[in-house]
């Protein structure tokens, strides 16, 4: 029985899996720029829609999308700073998560798809921040 490591991933199909890596980086960002600018620019009514907001989440989460999409196209570019940039978000993302939960464990309001959301984000990154460093070695000389 062959066991697969991160280690020796073979390198033709990591080209897929780091365009895949990085198309789903970028779609990310770009869906959380269009929604939480939708919230931030789109008047009282795209306001009062959203609900109950937690406003440094959402301003948080539209800057990181910038992020998104600049780790996505770094992934897809196969640029080393991509893990960078996704250790960054990863730990960002985390530590707005961890505040998030200190604002509603104090009674703060809340919607339940940021926390569905913001669980998203998490696993996503911190995904991202662990393979990303195989995926663009893979294939390069050592």
């Amino acid at each position: 029985m062959t066991t697969t490591t991160v280690e020796n991933f073979n390198p033709k199909g990591n080209v897929v899996w780091r365009w895949l890596a990085g198309a789903l980086a970028v779609a990310f960002g770009i869906a959380t720029l269009v929604e939480g600018g939708h919230v931030l620019f789109g008047g009282p009514s795209a306001q009062a829609e959203a609900g109950n907001v937690v406003s440094f989440v959402l301003l948080f989460n539209f800057g990181a999308g910038f992020a998104y999409v600049l780790g996505g196209v770094a992934t897809v570019t196969r640029r080393a700073w991509a893990v960078w940039v996704a250790r960054v978000v990863a730990v960002t993302t985390v530590v707005v998560f961890a505040a998030f939960g200190v604002h509603v464990l104090q009674g703060g309001a809340f919607e339940l798809r940021t926390v569905v959301a913001m669980s998203l984000r998490s696993a996503f990154w911190i995904a991202q921040a662990l393979v990303l460093p195989a995926l663009l070695r893979s294939g390069r000389p050592s």
